[in-house]
């Protein structure tokens, strides 16, 4: 998982001088998230094509990472990632999946608003990720390109 995601930010990031796309998660951080319960992964053929990595919080499930590898990109593999993750995410009895992204890139904010994610504008109203966005933005990312999105699920 750390590669991919190292192989995506690089790939998604070049020339971005704001990012540093070698600051990934540690295979430790990733088995810690996956023994919360609700990551999954994409293979094609043997190999490990992408992956999603959330975490419960209350009645949200919050998406904390989600890549595919530079070569599997652009067949529907991170939308298939998503949308299983809504369905997991409903199975389960929760209300909202959440995230924190940027918000001018392609691949970003509007890709997750395809998938029926909504900007989360009154931050006050949702403490949680408004700390999750003054975390990223103390870390270094850019406070006017993130944003945070909610999903509600039915």
């Amino acid at each position: 998982m750390p590669a991919i995601e190292r192989a995506a930010a690089e790939a998604a990031f070049s020339g971005e001088p704001s990012i540093d796309p070698s600051r990934t998660r540690s295979a430790e951080d990733y088995a810690r998230l996956i023994r919360r319960g609700h990551s999954l992964v994409a293979h094609v053929g043997e190999a490990m094509a992408g992956f999603l990595v959330a975490q419960p919080f209350s009645r949200e499930l919050h998406i904390w990472e989600m890549d595919v590898a530079p070569a599997s990109q652009r067949r529907g593999i991170g939308a298939g990632l998503v949308r299983a993750a809504m369905i997991d995410a409903r199975n389960t009895g929760f209300k909202a999946l959440t995230l924190t992204t940027f918000r001018d890139l392609a691949w970003n904010a509007p890709f997750y608003a395809r998938l029926g994610f909504e900007e989360v504008t009154a931050l006050d109203a949702h403490p949680r990720l408004a700390g999750e966005l003054a975390n990223e933005i103390d870390d270094g990312l850019p406070a006017d390109r993130r944003c945070a999105m909610i999903c509600f699920l039915d």
